[in-house]
């Protein structure tokens, strides 16, 4: 059974942990879905001052939105347009401050001001992304990034 942590120490030590029980979450089932659909309320239960938290897969060559926390959202992303496909056809972590100043950035939720998108790998091939919105400006900094990057090499060993 799982059973919420209070996540304490350095951030860098508060996302170890987090990589922890994402492992055991995930250790025991084989579904994908079920998987992606409790490590999106892993995450929303972890980070603070967001406002959507979820999955966009690949489905013949674009994003489709897969499980999330959060507001109803887009459904197909073309690889390439706004921030998620942005960081999957580049396959990099693609981090914006200021969600208004990023060229072609799709508005799913208005409330939306801050983004993070981290590319799921595993062998080289991508299987989509992980995306992360805040309704303030300038959430997520260098360590989030970090953090959530080996976040999500942990969850693509278990994909």
């Amino acid at each position: 059974m799982f059973q919420s942590l209070t996540y304490s120490g350095t951030r860098e030590e508060q996302y170890a942990a987090l990589c922890s029980q994402l492992a055991a979450l995930v250790a025991d089932e084989s579904s994908r879905i079920a998987n992606l659909a409790n490590v999106s309320a892993l995450l929303n239960q972890f980070l603070g001052r967001v406002n959507w938290v979820g999955f966009y897969l690949i489905e013949n060559n674009e994003l489709v939105l897969g499980p999330f926390q959060g507001l109803p959202a887009c459904v197909r992303i073309p690889l390439g347009k706004g921030v998620c496909g942005t960081s999957a056809s580049r396959r990099e972590t693609v981090r914006v401050a200021d969600v208004h100043e990023f060229p072609g950035h799709i508005a799913c939720d208005a409330a939306s001001q801050s983004e993070i998108v981290v590319p799921i790998l595993k062998d080289g091939e991508l299987l989509g992304v992980l995306d992360i919105d805040s309704p303030e400006k300038n959430r997520f900094d260098e360590e989030d990034q970090a953090g959530l990057e080996a976040f999500v090499r942990t969850l693509a060993a278990a994909l």
